[in-house]
């Protein structure tokens, strides 16, 4: 990070100490605590249910708060995730320092920092979802050489009191401005509020849901981040989270990441865009194609992508999204700009560079073919989605697919193009396998590929045990058949699911 990147930073931190957030140590957060006049500090953790938790201290010296920032705190274990016994409970949780920004919404000036989990031992508890992640990016670059970076697209709705003046068009609503976008300005402030907090935005904008419904409007938004490593990626998208519900808390509405909302109207993915770099160097194109590990990495990602719905698709209502005629994935392929594939190649600004030239012909030049943009987009993943342990899982395929024999041959036999959904190529679509219809489906996927997660102790057999029995436990194996056409189940079930993850 150059002095002018520092200086156009949002985050209060990194303007004040001058050095990237990577490089903070205790001593910089202390002074940083000091000349801001700082009351608390909140140590957040993400915990079985996804969402973010709280402990809150109030520093009353600096010996006090050097033992805050240096030594952690205990934490109750088994009340924070599923799968730790009552019996071994206490935890550590040590803060992340690089994480750490201003709460925009306190009264009392109040700092934030995520933090990891450490065993009684004061060693990294192997089932955290948060070392998990790390484990498996450790391994990845080890064996391939390569960096895994991530962004992650964000849609939610915003469920209102229906206003009768500019009222939403039915399914209309992409990239609409205000007045027919009520609420552009949480979105905006949403933006403002995780770039002080240290996210890295690409850009937010109104998504195509909206629709009216007892006396209700909801209208949906998307807010895309910049790709960034897989650990810093999920920290963004839980922050982004905590600080729009925190807004619709304000603003007297309800946030919601749920998958689907009605039957009907489009759901809500969480879309993951993925490139492999190499010394700073993206590795997705070659000779102006894509590459071969790129496709090999495509190759990974679908043949483990049964798998990857138990960590990105967790309760019964997502697979009320993965359906067809939606924009979401229902069978395992992929293609170039088919936003029906279960991994997509958006477009890379390859050969682009005449686009300024043509709208600006005063700019003597363009920087498009310079550094390759280009990603691939897993489709399948939504809100419910355990962020560390689907980026965790997505690391294991993409290592998976670079080292499988065959990965090539694979790809190529699983590339689709859009005709394929048409009605004249449909027998041709039904060849391709199709993804879990179900929590319980997903879960019987995850045990049959679970030598690929546990391998390396990446992902302990436990994890994977129990979150089966999680997924099991919905019992929805047939919830599709069972629900159709009963609106009020579909809405109570709907209503139980609304703000998952």
């Amino acid at each position: 990070m150059t002095t002018n990147d520092m200086l156009m930073s949002r985050n209060e931190l990194v303007q004040f100490l001058r050095k990237p957030a990577d490089q903070f140590t205790s001593d910089d957060i202390i002074r940083f605590i000091e000349a801001k006049g700082i009351k608390m500090v909140n140590f957040r953790y993400a915990a079985g249910d996804g969402k973010l938790k709280s402990l809150n201290f109030v520093p009353y010296s600096r010996d006090h708060l050097a033992s805050i920032l240096t030594a952690g705190e205990r934490v109750d274990g088994s009340s924070l995730f599923s799968f730790v016994e009552a019996g071994s409970s206490d935890l550590y949780v040590m803060p992340r320092y690089r994480t750490a920004f201003v709460n925009p919404f306190t009264q009392t000036p109040t700092l934030e920092i995520l933090c990891s989990f450490y065993n009684s031992e004061g060693k990294p508890l192997e089932s955290s979802p948060e070392y998990i992640l790390r484990k498996a990016v450790k391994r990845f670059t080890a064996a391939t050489g390569f960096n895994i970076r991530a962004l992650g697209e964000l849609e939610y709705y915003v469920r209102s009191d229906r206003e009768e003046l500019y009222p939403l068009f039915d399914q209309k609503g992409y990239h609409q401005s205000k007045p027919f976008s009520k609420f552009e300005d949480l979105r905006v402030e949403a933006l403002e509020l995780c770039a002080r907090a240290g996210c890295h935005i690409k850009y937010g904008h109104s998504e195509v849901g909206s629709f009216s419904k007892d006396g209700s409007d909801y209208e949906q938004h998307e807010i895309e981040f910049l790709h960034m490593p897989l650990d810093e990626a999920v920290e963004e998208l839980l922050i982004a989270k905590w600080i729009l519900r925190m807004l619709g808390y304000k603003y007297g509405v309800e946030i919601s990441f749920a998958p689907k909302i009605t039957v009907g109207k489009a759901g809500s993915g969480m879309h993951i865009h993925l490139m492999l770099e190499k010394e700073g160097r993206n590795m997705m194109i070659e000779n102006g194609r894509l590459s071969d590990t790129a496709r090999r990495m495509i190759a990974g990602i679908l043949d483990l992508s049964k798998g990857l719905t138990a960590f990105g698709n967790t309760i019964p209502t997502s697979y009320l999204r993965l359906v067809p005629h939606q924009e979401a994935p229902t069978n395992i392929c992929w293609g170039d700009r088919n936003r029906s594939v279960l991994v997509r190649v958006p477009l890379g600004w390859l050969g682009a560079s005449q686009m300024i030239h043509d709208a600006n012909p005063a700019e003597a030049s363009g920087d498009a073919d310079k550094i390759s943009r280009q990603t691939v987009e897993l489709r399948s993943p939504d809100g419910s989605a355990d962020i560390y342990m689907l980026m965790a899982g997505i690391a294991v395929a993409i290592q998976h697919g670079l080292e499988m024999p065959g990965a090539l041959e694979m790809a190529e036999r699983l590339y689709v193009d859009y005709n394929i959904f048409k009605e004249k190529k449909k027998a041709e679509s039904k060849k391709l396998e199709s993804l879990p219809a179900s929590c319980w489906d997903s879960a019987d996927a995850l045990l049959s590929l679970r030598s690929h997660f546990e391998k390396d102790g990446i992902f302990p057999a436990g994890v994977i045990d129990n979150l089966a029995a999680k997924l099991k436990a919905y019992n929805d194996k047939n919830l599709s058949d069972e629900l159709y056409g009963n609106n009020a189940a579909i809405a109570a079930l709907v209503k139980q699911h609304l703000h998952c993850g």
